[in-house]
């Protein structure tokens, strides 16, 4: 699968650009704020129907516009994909596949993956457990497509748990019957989530080893450890365990909603422990793994998007992670970076044509 070409118009600082690419890669380059990394985004919202940044979509419009749109022309399996999408302030987004709309944007996820390397990843090391899990489920959504459906399941009958609770307390009447339906419903979609997860990270942890190793030529120890309460012990009898916390905390303390993914270097949290480069090998390790998931489980390469990939990174690491994305474990690539000789020396280095675009204020051309 690869991209062959995007047009946008009034996509966050592009008016109207049009640009065709190559199957392998393709690099922007450019000053700071030129809309290098907002290229890369456009494509993540042909794949995924979201910005890979800001969750908000009015926002992602021109600034006194009142419509973005995005159309690109896929190759899958050889046979032409066009997809456009449209936002129009406070109307719903429209998705489209051949010309034909979306019933349920789920539909979409998976058709054409994609992995985006950005230096925002760094929210992953240093923002709370729900991001973890979120790029835990991001992953899996891309390969299996129940598993949003169980997750949108699980998240409501938690609030639906959550409500009762708040409610119990205001009242002072428990009902431990409606309790105790609520529970069952969110054993049974719990325990399916925990099995997935499981099993994903089964598979994962070694892909994920294998980068970091590569990246790092094996010179420190790493790891990455899935964490849940249901690894303990049965969800029923956690939920059993904790039902008096639960009421006077008014919300429900044990379930898949705390799992956890733990970064650790030599022992000790990466984010407390870990330099700037050590955290930057780790989560490029934590994405080439993410990428040879899908693709294994997908059957096909997916896109990847290095963002800013150069920064904070040593001259041997880059070159190395150069040499293994432009290989044939690889399909087609997109980066950004500001200075088009360091990337034109890297590439004659390791002896691979690239497509070079420069981009200047929203305006785009071949370099």
């Amino acid at each position: 699968m690869w991209l062959k070409n995007i047009t946008l118009l009034n996509f966050k600082n592009y008016s109207d650009a049009g640009i065709s690419f190559s199957e392998t890669v393709n690099v922007f380059t450019g000053n700071n704020g030129s809309g290098k990394t907002n290229m890369l985004d456009a494509i993540h919202y042909l794949c995924l129907c979201k910005s890979y940044f800001n969750p908000i979509d009015s926002q992602q419009i021109k600034t006194g516009d009142d419509v973005f749109m995005i159309q690109g022309d896929f190759d899958r399996s050889n046979k032409n994909e066009k997809i456009s999408c449209g936002v129009k302030r406070n109307q719903k987004k429209q998705f489209k596949r051949n010309k034909k709309e979306y019933v349920k944007l789920a539909d979409h996820i998976g058709l054409f993956p994609v992995v985006m390397v950005s230096p925002y990843d760094v929210n992953l090391i240093m923002e709370g457990s729900e991001e973890r899990r979120k790029f835990i489920d991001n992953v899996i959504s891309q390969t299996d497509s129940h598993y949003l459906d169980q997750l949108i399941t699980y998240n409501r009958i938690l609030a639906n748990r959550n409500a009762l609770l708040k409610q119990i307390a205001i009242t002072r009447k428990y009902d431990p019957t409606l309790l105790e339906i609520l529970n069952e419903q969110l054993i049974f979609a719990g325990n399916k989530i925990f099995a997935t997860r499981k099993a994903f990270m089964d598979e994962f942890i070694p892909l994920f080893n294998q980068y970091y190793i590569y990246l790092t030529d094996n010179k420190e120890t790493v790891e990455l450890n899935y964490q849940s309460q249901l690894s303990e012990m049965p969800f029923e009898e956690l939920l059993q365990k904790s039902v008096e916390k639960d009421r006077v905390l008014e919300r429900t303390t044990t379930g898949i909603h705390k799992d956890e993914l733990a970064f650790v270097i030599s022992q000790m949290p990466l984010k407390k422990f870990g330099s700037q480069g050590q955290q930057k090998s780790f989560l490029i390790a934590l994405k080439l793994a993410q990428y040879a998931y899908l693709a294994r489980n997908k059957g096909f390469k997916p896109l990847l998007l290095l963002d800013d990939i150069f920064d904070k990174l040593d001259d041997n690491r880059v070159q190395k992670l150069m040499q293994m994305v432009s290989h044939h474990d690889f399909g087609q690539i997109f980066i950004t970076d500001t200075g088009i000789e360091r990337v034109k020396s890297i590439f004659k280095k390791i002896e691979v044509d690239v497509t070079l675009f420069e981009v200047d204020n929203g305006q785009i051309q071949n370099a």
